[in-house]
């Protein structure tokens, strides 16, 4: 596919990298961060399209390149076969550039002050959120002063018109009560919500709300950054970013979707079902129109028979009605505004939030990896939530990472296994949304990646 060459400044952020830093985003060798970088900048570079493939998104662009030129007065970026949707009139969108340099500043800052520094123990739970809190905080989304008010919603990016136009309108309804929005970053209910919220936050003449978006490497190839997104950040993995989201959210909101939805669900009912987080207020909201109703039942039954009423009782569906759900997560802000103040805690990070070292540990999706997961009745329930959890990571990995994919053309699908009551719910769940096309890649009729055994 053809494209545009060009060179851009950095846009606020690492405008002058070191010899040792530039070296490394060059080098695609095996401590070189060039390969890494492509895919992340080309993403962002795609911003817009509705190709949920990374292969093909990947192929389309394969003579993609980035460059680096050092100059007097700081670093400049230069950028061949680049897509040409992210530029008008030969010149790139500000937002574009503003992303692609959130880019580079969470590439760089991750491998040389979290990963290679020494100064954080990622093999500990402490360590793991100290490290979340230091990318966040150099990503510049730890505010002063802060408020109470960052709704995370979750969804599926391969929804329907309907369901999207009603998370448009969930976000106008949270833009007018002054909430701002954080969600994965890509299109489906992870714009939606983005695009209503502008709306809402312009009738209230609000100038600085606030469209976080949270993505990791491996995912964002397939759900490039929306373009509404003014603050990117690139989390080094799933993990990680799922961390970032609970510890920075005050209240969620979840959208119908797919496998990815269905994953953000039970690691945060499995992090609230911890007993540390018993009297921990995070309010979570399951909303969509009328005809995703029964998607939501298909959920709440999974959940009320794995990990029980308990589990249950820690949301609320409420159907066909934004201004509901507005008004209920503004009230229940409230709550999460006083359990704070009282606790002493800060507004900007929820560092009382207990996460067991089980959500935190990377999971890499392989054969062996997946039919080795302990998916039994007799587990502490939060356990079974994260193995349950990783099962539904594995599944996004085989449908949209490049090099799960790969793995699994060349040996066949993952082998799921467990208790058969459960392996039995988990199989009409995932044929549901099979059968809703919420798993479908590019418009593609859905080949399954795993076997229920």
């Amino acid at each position: 596919m053809s494209g545009i060459d060009a060179e851009v400044w950095p846009e606020g952020s690492l405008e002058v990298l070191s010899q040792h830093e530039v070296d490394l985003l060059r080098s695609n060798g095996s401590s070189g961060l060039y390969g890494l970088l492509r895919r992340c900048m080309l993403a962002v570079l795609n911003s817009g399209s509705e190709d949920d493939d990374a292969r093909e998104v990947l192929q389309a662009y394969r003579d993609f390149e980035v460059g680096f030129i050092q100059q007097d007065r700081g670093l400049k970026v230069s950028l061949k076969n680049a897509p040409a949707g992210a530029f008008v009139d030969g010149s790139m969108i500000r937002g574009t550039r503003e992303l692609l340099s959130a880019v580079l500043r969470d590439i760089v800052y991750t491998r040389h002050e979290i990963l290679d520094s020494g100064r954080f123990d990622l093999e500990s739970s402490e360590g793991i959120t100290n490290a979340v809190f230091h990318i966040l905080r150099n990503a510049g989304l730890l505010v002063l002063p802060a408020d109470i008010n960052m709704v995370v919603c979750w969804g599926g990016h391969a929804i329907s018109r309907n369901e999207y136009d009603y998370s448009k309108l969930i976000g106008y309804e949270m833009g007018l009560r002054g909430l701002d929005v954080c969600t994965g970053c890509g299109p489906g209910a992870m714009k939606g919500p983005m695009k209503g919220a502008t709306i809402g936050h312009a009738k209230q003449r609000i100038r600085d709300g606030r469209y976080v978006g949270i993505t990791e490497p491996g995912i964002i190839a397939a759900e490039s950054p929306n373009p509404i997104v003014n603050s990117l950040i690139i989390m080094p993995d799933m993990e990680k970013r799922l961390e970032a989201f609970v510890r920075t959210g005050h209240g969620i909101v979840v959208f119908p979707g797919g496998v990815g939805t269905a994953e953000e669900i039970l690691y945060l009912l499995g992090v609230l079902l911890h007993p540390d987080n018993s009297a921990q207020p995070l309010p979570l909201i399951m909303t969509g129109p009328a005809s995703a109703a029964a998607y939501f039942r298909q959920i709440d039954d999974f959940v009320g028979a794995t990990l029980g009423p308990e589990a249950q009782s820690r949301y609320k569906i409420i159907i066909d009605d934004p201004q509901a759900v507005a008004q209920e997560m503004k009230t229940r802000l409230h709550d999460v505004r006083e359990f704070r103040k009282l606790h002493g805690d800060a507004f900007y990070f929820n560092w009382r939030l207990t996460i067991d070292r089980e959500f935190q540990v990377p999971f890499v999706a392989t054969h062996e990896s997946m039919r080795e997961l302990d998916i039994s009745e007799d587990l502490p329930t939060h356990i079974l939530a994260a193995n349950l959890r990783r099962v539904f990571s594995g599944i996004v990995s085989g449908n949209v990472r490049e090099d799960t994919a790969e793995r699994i053309e060349c040996d066949g699908p993952f082998e799921i296994r467990g208790s058969q009551r459960i392996m039995d719910m988990l199989d009409n769940l995932l044929a549901a949304f099979v059968q809703q096309q919420r798993m479908k890649i590019s418009g593609k009729d859905y080949d399954p990646c795993y076997v229920i055994k």
